[in-house]
């Protein structure tokens, strides 16, 4: 893994009222690592997330991705520019089937015209064969969702639609994904499961991750490096051995006791 920064992070600062959500925090996300951010609730994990995806723009500092500046950028334009992210409250179209929703997320890259779209023939049932194939032969498989792919979103349980969130920020194509508590509300069998396919997609795919997480022990076994928040502020950020030994995250984090990581 090379040194290359996809993602860089300068100073940036956001407020809401007179909450400080996130003050002067710089880092960056190396091409082809597992990066992940860690810190209690109300440290400012999540807000992070929505200055990179736009969902926010903060008051201070910039956000790099490729070399351009996208602090400004507007929202709808982050996902053609290879940006992806998922949610901690599930966003999917629950009377959709699992197909119909992956097929979503590259809506916005079709390239058909209104003409072809209305009496689907042509460019628009082309682009809609090659979609489908490369989604049931890619993803489906990769997420091990074969056999619930025509099954109705709001009918399957928790942990398989966390699986149809993640499978359509792939279908975007990103070479950078952000997820926001992925294994939130998983069971131990199904958190396995969701490590497994996001360190598959980071190895077999080549994509950039940014993890949002509180499981401690999949977030100290599955990334690269880790950078810690506290009320808005970064206190660390390096390996996972270094951030475990790291006598202020220990007594912010971590407890006296480091066994206590486990679970933040």
């Amino acid at each position: 893994m090379s040194n290359e920064a996809i993602i860089q992070i300068e100073n940036l600062s956001l407020a809401f009222g007179g909450i400080q959500a996130l003050n002067e925090i710089s880092t960056k996300l190396i091409k082809g690592e597992l990066f992940a951010i860690i810190g209690p609730n109300g440290a400012g994990k999540t807000c992070l997330l929505n200055c990179i995806s736009r969902f926010y723009t903060p008051q201070k500092g910039c956000v790099t991705y490729k070399g351009e500046d996208i602090t400004h950028v507007p929202t709808h334009a982050i996902a053609k520019r290879g940006i992806a992210r998922t949610f901690q409250n599930i966003e999917l179209f629950k009377g959709m089937t699992v197909l119909d929703n992956i097929k979503l997320g590259r809506h916005t890259f079709l390239k058909s015209g209104i003409f072809s779209d209305i009496i689907y023939y042509g460019r628009t049932l082309r682009e809609e064969l090659k979609l489908r194939k490369e989604i049931e032969e890619k993803i489906i498989d990769l997420l091990e969702i074969e056999a619930i792919r025509k099954q109705v979103v709001g009918t399957l349980p928790y942990g398989f639609q966390k699986r149809v969130e993640l499978a359509r920020a792939l279908a975007m194509r990103p070479d950078v994904l952000l997820l926001d508590e992925p294994m939130a509300g998983m069971n131990l069998e199904e958190t396995e499961d969701m490590a497994r396919f996001i360190l598959n997609v980071n190895s077999m795919w080549g994509v950039s991750i940014i993890l949002v997480e509180h499981d401690m022990g999949v977030v100290m076994d599955i990334s690269d490096r880790v950078c810690v928040l506290e009320f808005g502020r970064k206190i660390a950020e390096g390996s996972p051995e270094d951030i475990q030994k790291n006598p202020q995250v220990i007594r912010a984090y971590l407890g006296e006791d480091q066994k206590t990581y486990s679970r933040l």
